[in-house]
């Protein structure tokens, strides 16, 4: 997948950055030319690389603030800065709310909401001393603007995420730019735990207007540009990356515009003009 976007120089810190969605974000600064940090509490299941080069993976549970302090401090002393910080880490298993107990909540909070924001803290240290300021993009999810019916507390924190970014944008500005990238449905290695089978995931593609699940790499596109020279003059701003959102449920169930309506529809029109 071609880019036009170069960021030859620029240092980059993509949380969850080794599998997934994070490991799209992380092949896609690559191809950028741009030196990748990929951090995880754990390394993938094979190094994150594009034509040979390879990202970096540092070992982080990005909800410590000693790890994280040490991380962004370990990626200043070999590179020399910081330019770019991807907030993609994240996550939650399906809990009904009800059921779920207040620690599981507290963690997916923790994880989703303050551990970016924990980082953010910490990058925005380094960005606000540099000449080049840098820029800070949220992955956030459509969870946060709609129900999100199994995964509350999830939904919640998505939401919290987004106020976090336009509040950010306001209190770091003008060194350093915060955006965020709101993702819909996204096709990754572990696509089946959530879909199903191949026939699954293709029905689930289908119900998006443009015709299929995101991959990660749409998504770090997105994220790209956002960090890029050419989004320069935005900030505090959310991308919404969904394929056109979700076709509204009343649709399906309505009759109003079934084959059979439409054609009684249609014979009744024509019975009119030929009574006038």
């Amino acid at each position: 997948m071609e880019t036009r976007f170069n960021l030859d120089g620029a240092v980059v810190l993509v949380t969850g950055g080794v599998r997934g969605v994070g490991a799209g974000i992380s092949r896609t600064f690559l191809r950028a030319g741009a030196t990748v940090v990929a951090c995880a509490r754990r390394p993938g299941d094979e190094p994150v690389e594009v034509d040979g080069r390879v990202a970096e993976f540092l070992p982080c549970d990005i909800r410590d603030p000693e790890q994280v302090q040490d991380l962004v401090d370990r990626i200043v002393e070999r590179h020399g800065r910081l330019d770019v910080l991807v907030n993609n880490a994240g996550g939650a298993p399906f809990a009904l709310a009800a059921e779920a107990s207040p620690k599981f909540h507290s963690k997916i909070v923790e994880l989703n909401l303050l551990a970016p924001l924990l980082v953010s803290q910490v990058a925005n240290a380094v960005m606000q001393a540099q000449d080049s300021g840098g820029a800070i993009v949220n992955i956030s999810s459509v969870s946060g603007s709609r129900p999100s019916p199994g995964t509350a507390a999830y939904g919640a924190a998505k939401a919290g995420v987004d106020s976090l970014t336009t509040s950010l944008a306001v209190e770091w500005a003008p060194k350093v730019r915060v955006n965020a990238v709101v993702v819909g449905l996204v096709q990754t290695e572990l696509a089946h735990l959530h879909y199903g089978d191949d026939a699954g995931i293709a029905a689930v593609g289908e119900t998006v207007p443009l015709g299929r699940m995101a991959v990660p790499e749409d998504v770090g596109n997105c994220a790209l540009f956002l960090a890029s020279p050419l989004a320069s003059y935005v900030s505090g701003s959310t991308l919404t990356v969904h394929g056109g959102g979700e076709r509204p449920a009343f649709l399906a169930a309505a009759t109003a515009f079934t084959p059979a309506t439409a054609t009684a529809s249609t014979s009744a029109t024509a019975s009119t003009k030929e009574n006038t």
